[in-house]
């Protein structure tokens, strides 16, 4: 592309971010949309935050992703906040509008949209979090807001999983919540309609291994992976052989993405879904 005055910068910020596949997402679908912006990504320490943003506002930069470890932290530096992140208490999407930059999250509205495209509905059914990091947080709140009747949340660390189910009971106080150790020794397994593994369990380049054993549950589970690479995790693998349906984490990244462009470039819900497909088929190179 040819960069001129006139070229619109938006970015990812994180640390460290070098293994991103942001770019390659954002920079193709402004390819398939024909807007002359370009997405780059900054390496950006913790103790460099507040200057980086404030240096984003002086450069008019348009809009930026914020990924670990700065989801949390970035919200203090934002003039505004969208509910949704607010409740989930993280932001990965920023826009600058005009000089005010507001924060919004589209991890939780990434996942439901690979849900959404695939006709499963888990209004009244059984979810079982494994992890309690900002992308457990953003799916279980998700789930939470689209009216699960059980959640639980289950991690290594016994304490990170209790305040992240006191918060979601907190908010929605008529759902079931529970929570306890990736040994699932408080999960009726029969009882589970979908399992979502938020951990880095089975993440390249440790892909030999997984985050629980599938013993006990239905045959109808519903297995979702959001770890995005390798393509088919172990964990996924299993799952299939067990005859469960499962879901791989790329869905959620590229829906993620493209909702970060609809706050941006205010697009039209069609306009995503049109061209979904042709950056999923992009990606697929990318996460074998």
């Amino acid at each position: 592309m040819d960069i001129t005055w006139n070229t619109a910068v938006y970015c990812l910020i994180g640390h460290p971010i070098s293994k991103s596949l942001s770019p390659i997402i954002h920079n193709n679908y402004y390819k398939l949309i024909d807007k002359n912006n370009i997405y780059l990504t900054f390496d950006v320490e913790k103790e460099d935050l507040e200057t980086v943003v404030n240096t984003f506002k002086t450069l008019n930069i348009k809009g930026f992703n914020v990924t670990l470890p700065h989801k949390i932290n970035i919200m203090k530096y934002l003039d505004e906040i969208s509910n949704e992140a607010e409740m989930i208490g993280a932001v990965n999407t920023v826009k600058n509008e005009e000089g005010k930059l507001i924060g919004y999250n589209t991890d939780g509205i990434g996942f439901l949209k690979s849900l959404e495209k695939l006709k499963i509905n888990i209004k009244d059914k059984a979810a079982l979090v494994l992890g309690s990091g900002g992308a457990a947080n953003a799916i279980s709140t998700s789930l939470a807001m689209k009216g699960v009747k059980k959640l639980y949340i289950n991690n290594r660390n016994l304490l990170k999983a209790k305040m992240l189910a006191e918060k979601i009971k907190n908010q929605f106080p008529k759902i079931i919540v529970n929570y306890g150790e990736l040994e699932l020794n408080n999960v009726p397994k029969d009882e589970i309609d979908m399992v979502v593994n938020c951990t880095s369990v089975g993440m390249f380049p440790d892909m030999d291994k997984i985050p629980i054993v599938f013993e006990g549950f239905s045959k109808e589970l519903i297995v979702y992976d959001i770890i995005y690479k390798p393509k088919k995790t172990k964990f996924l693998q299993l799952a299939e052989d067990k005859g469960y349906f499962t879901i791989g984490g790329l869905s959620m990244l590229i829906n993620q993405a493209l909702y970060s462009q609809k706050i941006w470039l205010n697009d039209e819900f069609d306009n995503i879904n049109n061209n979904f497909n042709k950056i999923e088929r992009i990606m697929e190179s990318y996460v074998e």
